[in-house]
């Protein structure tokens, strides 16, 4: 919605290519395989063999999308996409419950990268998540 609102931004390819229908797949794949996993991570309450349950699903799906950062920059090469910011919303919440990203070089680039668009530093201060 937001991409499109501005399509001059090149937030997401046109209405109706494949280059947009893939978008949506990995929009999909990072709400359903990605964000919804951390949600344990963030409670206290969460037992340890549930918590480690859900850390090696993690892995594996983050596995993919070291392998698809493999291509560029970004999730598509270039440009910085949607779904480029959602992965690194959800991404950053790794050191919010101590998961780790060593595993994975092609993210952690991507995740530095990423926070160091201006944009995104000072959405980041807005939200009181750097200083």
């Amino acid at each position: 919605y937001l991409a499109d609102l501005k399509p001059q931004t090149g937030l997401a390819p046109p209405a109706g290519t494949l280059p947009r229908y893939r978008l949506q797949e990995m929009l999909g794949y990072i709400n359903s395989e990605l964000h919804k996993t951390y949600s344990p991570l963030f409670n206290p309450a969460t037992p340890a063999e549930t918590r480690a349950e859900r850390e090696t699903y993690l892995r594996r799906r983050y596995g993919l999308v070291e392998k698809q950062l493999e291509a560029g920059k970004y999730l598509f090469g270039e440009p910085f996409t949607v779904a480029d910011a959602y992965l690194f919303t959800v991404t950053n919440w790794a050191r919010m419950v101590n998961f780790s990203l060593a595993e994975f070089p092609n993210l952690r680039a991507f995740q530095e990268r990423v926070a160091g668009r201006p944009a995104v530093q000072a959405a980041m201060r807005a939200e009181g998540l750097i200083k």
